[in-house]
């Protein structure tokens, strides 16, 4: 198996999950925070968006499709506290978005070569690991470890385990 293969099928699961998280909440249910000083799943989607637009693009510049306008601006720490649901997007606004940013990074790695994805990680990226391909492998666990706080969300909104 190449390395890309592996990385691309570490994608499977996250969105697996975050897909099966999502599907039954409301853009109200985006808005609850598990505790008061933990972060929204609306946040924390913009932030996961956002972050995984900005290391792809950190690899291979400008390989990523931009952003919304004003979108990186709207998940920025110190957005992080606001609950206003007029600075944040829709669930599906959110899950438009990120499908548009996976498939620009799955097109990407698709593209490189297993050499390349051996090469050193940008500096600035770094602690994702010292390779490319390590960088686009922690995209998945950026997701899943993120995605796995969901379900104290939904559990304090009376959903049943999904796993």
């Amino acid at each position: 198996m190449s390395i890309r293969t592996h990385i691309r099928s570490s994608f499977e699961m996250p969105t697996m999950v975050v897909g099966k998280y999502l599907e039954d909440l409301s853009d109200e249910d985006i808005l609850v925070r598990p505790l008061a000083t933990m972060n929204h799943i609306a946040w924390q989607l913009g932030h996961l968006i956002s972050g995984e637009n900005y290391h792809i693009n950190q690899v291979v510049p400008d390989s990523m499709p931009p952003l919304p306008d004003g979108f990186a601006e709207m998940h920025t720490k110190e957005t992080a506290p606001s609950d206003d649901p007029k600075g944040f997007l829709t669930k599906e606004d959110y899950l438009r978005e990120m499908t548009r940013q996976r498939n620009a990074t799955l097109e990407l790695l698709d593209r490189l070569t297993d050499e390349e994805l051996l090469d050193r990680s940008p500096e600035s990226i770094r602690y994702f690991g010292p390779t490319v391909g390590s960088v686009f492998a922690g995209e998945s666990s950026h997701w899943m470890m993120h995605a796995g706080q969901w379900a104290v969300v939904r559990r304090k909104l009376g959903r049943p385990p999904l796993f």
